[in-house]
């Protein structure tokens, strides 16, 4: 049961999303680590587990007419439907206690602004009749480098700013190629994505936009001094080498192929990304505070 619960909660995405939390979390704290790290990994991590679980038992009708998420049935099966719901309570119960007792109230929304889009939008809503579903969706992606960042600045700045635009525009291209290179499944289970609705053409225009909008996002922690020199060239080089692949290396007979290079690229981008914030960060950025409490 517990090995199937494991399963529901998407391992895969959690990690991604812990490392997100963890490198904001870096950039903010420039070198200097407290036990609240320990409460923006456990918090998060929790908290996106609670929210994967009642995603797959919203989407059990969805995830058995894919061939990549139909284990998740047998997973829903063998732990109960209604075990998955009171599993994923009690994670979002300890996940947002953690923050809350451990961090700020800017971390704590953050990661409920991710949960109610994640859950409630995007789950419940967007994803099953509008191609905005993604879109929608990248907002709750973008929260977790927010936590960790906000977790260590108490107030929402330019750089919160920064990391919020860079994640969700990385979502777009990521999530779209995801769709092209399981283009059968997307259609059979008829989830209203962008190029199942209007194409692979279209959007693949929109990648590439998304992906000048991510690098010119990306960059924009150099121009406001929150990141080094290495920072800078290395993401300079992935977000070129990025729009290269969407926009020169397609090719009409082999797109399936081209949308999982794309797929594939994207998960280096924002690994490269997460990891040059968290070393190559500038000690005493000027600041560009929005508003604190």
């Amino acid at each position: 049961m517990w090995r199937d619960s494991l399963t529901l909660m998407k391992p895969g995405i959690i990690m991604g999303n812990l490392i997100a939390a963890i490198a904001g979390y870096l950039l903010a704290a420039k070198g200097h680590i407290h036990h609240d790290l320990l409460a923006v990994v456990l918090g998060s991590t929790a908290v996106v587990a609670s929210g994967c679980l009642f995603n797959n038992y919203i989407d059990r009708d969805i995830d058995q007419k894919m061939r990549r998420t139909r284990h998740r049935i047998d997973a829903i099966t063998h732990v109960g439907p209604q075990n998955v719901n009171i599993i994923g309570f009690l994670m979002g119960v300890l996940g947002f206690s953690v923050l809350a007792v451990y961090t700020n109230w800017y971390a704590v929304a953050f990661a409920a602004l991710g949960f109610v889009v994640y859950v409630f939008l995007y789950s419940l809503k967007f994803k099953r009749h509008s191609t905005y579903g993604t879109l929608i969706g990248s907002l709750s992606g973008a929260c977790p480098p927010i936590i960790g960042y906000t977790a260590v600045t108490n107030s929402f700045d330019m750089g919160a700013l920064i990391l919020l635009l860079t994640f969700c525009f990385w979502q777009i291209p990521h999530s779209y190629a995801i769709a092209i290179y399981r283009f059968d499944d997307y259609k059979a289970a008829n989830i209203p994505v962008l190029p199942i609705e209007e194409g692979v053409s279209k959007a693949r225009k929109h990648m590439i936009w998304y992906i000048v909008a991510f690098a010119l996002a990306s960059l924009m922690l150099s121009l406001f001094g929150y990141v080094g020199s290495i920072y800078t060239l290395t993401m300079g080089l992935v977000s070129i080498y990025w729009l290269y692949l969407a926009k020169v290396s397609y090719s009409p007979d082999s797109q399936v192929q081209w949308a999982r290079r794309v797929f594939v690229f994207s998960i280096v981008a924002i690994m490269a990304f997460s990891a040059l914030i968290s070393i190559d960060f500038v000690a005493s950025p000027a600041s560009h505070v929005f508003f604190t409490i």
